[in-house]
């Protein structure tokens, strides 16, 4: 009985670590494709149709050392979402009729909004498996740092001749995970979701990524 036991607990284990986390995104998006149209409005005609080439343009902090290593990251991940909208980069990107600048944020926080603010040793116990039984085994666990982190991405697509926003987007995600290309990319696929023809208003858009 307590083999089966170890056994079904061994595989409840195993099985939390598969499976996939949710990447949950407040998402927020304007176009205005045409001047002659109030923001918010969409006139068929002007919307562009895919296919469509753009450039890439870059802040000046962008462009140098390591924030020009970070964005040429943060662009191949834009370029991989954009190219599923039927968006590619220009051959020759002087004549792209449009430019994409893309933005990303980290906030480090040393916990999150609900963790307790003056923490303490704490005690705890766990279950120890061994010669065929189960003990039971109290001990006290320092607290551990457990940062929270705020997370932003923003794109912004111009007109190229006129320099005029025509598109403003951006994901926000709040969490313990990691930075990974993964989640830069499903927090990039949040905020291009419904592009070049975005809901109104503030949506959630969830992504979920396997473990």
């Amino acid at each position: 009985m307590t083999r089966l036991a170890l056994a079904l607990l061994t595989t409840l284990a195993l099985a939390g670590c598969a499976g996939t986390y949710r990447v949950d995104n407040a998402v927020q998006s304007y176009a205005h494709w045409s001047a002659d149209i109030p923001t918010g409005a969409q006139a068929p005609a002007a919307v562009p149709q895919a296919p469509q080439t753009y450039r890439f343009e870059r802040l000046p902090s962008q462009r140098e050392g390591g924030s020009a290593e970070d964005q040429n990251r943060l662009e191949a991940w834009t370029r991989t979402v954009l190219e599923t909208h039927g968006w590619t980069v220009a051959e020759a990107p002087a004549n792209a009729p449009w430019r994409v600048q893309v933005t990303a944020t980290t906030v480090r926080n040393a916990r999150s909004p609900w963790d307790d603010p003056w923490p303490s040793w704490r005690f705890r116990g766990q279950v120890v498996a061994g010669n065929g039984y189960f003990y039971w085994s109290p001990m006290f666990v320092m607290p551990m740092d457990m940062p929270w982190y705020e997370r932003k991405v923003t794109v912004v697509v111009r007109d190229a001749a006129s320099g005029r926003v025509v598109y403003e987007t951006q994901a926000g995600h709040d969490g313990r995970w990691n930075s990974t290309p993964a989640l830069w990319q499903a927090m990039l696929q949040a905020a291009l979701n419904g592009f070049p023809v975005p809901p109104s208003g503030p949506r959630q858009v969830d992504i979920d990524l396997p473990r």
